[in-house]
């Protein structure tokens, strides 16, 4: 009989039937469990059942079958070491050679099937978890298999050198490691999102696991020197959801770059229900608008900033039609995001291969989402930015804006809260009219947008309607309700909260100016 022994305990059998035929052909002893061992044998191959070896059946349903020191002995022994040698033969324990183990499919079913808490916990894998973890202990003798993908390569060496060199050993150790972490921080998120939020810390545990799997390497990251890659995140809210699993419908490989502007087009888009059309450059709106009809959304954010609109990112809140794409076509974009297309808008974009044209799944965002930003050594965490309703808003000065610049107001308050700090909006009706960003000086965000209004297109951006300013912080000086003053803006919505609050108010009273304070504020760094 052979002494190389082999443990397969699988749930996700892809490729599992082919590799067991290969090592019995190299002449290993396969034990296995339950359903990998039917399959096993239905396929006509000889092997032992953990219960074979342990002499204890499965108990309680199958939670535990291989949790014994003839199994985990097996798996942990340092063979060679004289202690460890006597413990195996006294205790009658065989060594094993191969661990090939993956585990119950809790990440499939919490995303797939509507289960409650006492089904799901049915589907934390324990005996599994535990296996990967001592043959990846002992990787020095035991190889470990946790990845399906990894089975050609492994079978190619085994078969080519009749043994797995230390470096490939010490690679499926580190998948293997990977694999349970991330197996626990999906367990783990999933048990937090039902906890609840009883008191503040709550919200931010003191252990924190992101649980995160590599859907594809990138081209390059910003820069072509950068390597890069893109990652599911699991857990939140019970599944998968967002930009990574958009469907993309046509165009070239996305890159680096592409999923950032991505990000923050439908982000800012999904601030409305009516018609809108976000236009971003380098992660920044450069052209914003919403209208009855998307068509019209469209060239009036395109006319905000028709120049900085070449090679942009455009994201829409509604099925895009064949007219919208028609005009659109018209312009170099990198991509296309919208939650739908018409045919006729499909057909119209054919014309253009290289437009990556994606569509959004239903679930965008999640409960219980955090905001990480990745500092050196660590992360720093927060809660999502939100914003306030129109009744919290405040009228500081003598006037107040009339129904018209509210409107205005509070569709160019949505914009400043995507917009880098210092964010500077100047809105006409439902549409940007100038937009200046990230700038270290609040007055030169303001020159910046309305130099950008200046180069817009005035038919389109209508002159009748009132321009309104908002300001994603307040204003340290007056300078800025001045400058605003002489281009024309009669009405502004800022947080408030500066020392210097009742200057801006006395010179917004000044200029017959309306000003509104938010009280909260939307610094985007």
């Amino acid at each position: 009989m052979s002494n190389k022994r082999a443990l397969i305990s699988v749930s996700d059998k892809t490729g599992v039937l082919e590799l067991a035929k290969e090592l019995v052909k190299l002449n290993y002893e396969i034990i296995s469990t339950g359903g990998t061992a039917k399959t096993l044998r239905d396929a006509g191959l000889t092997l032992k059942e953990v219960s074979d070896i342990t002499g204890f059946p499965e108990i309680l349903d199958g939670r535990v079958k291989t949790l014994h020191p003839k199994i985990f002995g097996g798996l942990l022994a340092r063979r060679g070491d004289k202690g460890h040698d006597q413990d195996l033969e006294k205790h009658g324990i065989e060594p094993f050679d191969i661990a090939v183990v993956n585990l119950y499919p809790f990440e499939k079913v919490v995303t797939e099937q509507n289960l409650d808490e006492k089904e799901m916990v049915e589907y934390i894998d324990i005996g599994g978890v535990t296996l990967l973890r001592a043959a990846a202990k002992n990787f020095e003798r035991v190889v470990v298999l946790s990845d399906p993908a990894d089975y050609p390569v492994f079978l190619k060496e085994l078969n080519d050198e009749r043994t797995i060199s230390y470096e490939n050993r010490r690679r499926f150790a580190a998948k293997a490691f990977s694999h349970t972490a991330r197996y626990d921080s999906i367990i783990s998120a999933y048990f937090r999102e039902r906890t609840g939020n009883t008191i503040d810390t709550d919200l931010f545990p003191n252990e924190l696991t992101i649980g995160l799997k590599r859907i594809q390497p990138l081209r390059y990251g910003e820069n072509p020197h950068q390597r890069a890659a893109l990652y599911l995140q699991t857990g939140a809210g019970s599944g998968i959801w967002g930009l990574t699993t958009a469907k993309i419908l046509q165009g070239k490989e996305l890159s680096f770059n592409n999923y950032l502007d991505l990000e923050s087009a439908w982000n800012q888009v999904q601030e409305f229900q009516t018609p809108c059309c976000v236009i971003v450059k380098h992660s920044n709106p450069c052209g914003v608008a919403v209208s009855d009809q998307l068509v019209d959304a469209y060239k009036r954010a395109l006319a905000c900033d028709p120049v900085s609109a070449f090679g942009g990112v455009i994201a829409f809140n509604h099925e895009l039609d064949g007219a919208t794409a028609e005009a659109m076509i018209k312009l170099f974009v990198e991509c296309v995001v919208a939650p739908g297309y018409r045919p006729e808008a499909v057909e119209v974009f054919k014309r253009k291969p290289n437009v990556r044209v994606l569509q959004y799944p239903s679930r965008l965002t999640t409960p219980g989402e955090f905001d990480y930003r990745k500092i050196s050594g660590g992360f720093l965490i927060q809660e999502k930015d939100y914003q306030i309703s129109a009744s919290e808003l405040k009228t500081v000065t003598k006037r107040a804006p009339s129904v018209e610049e509210m409107l205005s107001l509070e569709f160019s308050w949505k914009i400043a809260k995507h917009v880098k700090s210092n964010a500077i909006i100047l809105g006409k009706g439902l549409q940007t009219a100038g937009i200046g960003a990230g700038q270290m000086s609040r007055i030169d965000s303001l020159k910046i947008a309305h130099s950008k209004m200046s180069q817009s297109e005035p038919v389109i951006l209508n002159a009748k309607k009132p321009l309104v300013m908002a300001s994603d912080a307040f204003f340290p000086f007056r300078d800025c309700v001045d400058e605003a003053a002489k281009i024309g803006v009669s009405a502004i919505i800022q947080p408030g909260g500066s020392m210097r609050d009742q200057e801006s108010i006395d010179a917004a009273n000044t200029h017959n100016m309306a000003m509104v304070f938010t009280g909260m504020r939307h610094f985007r760094h």
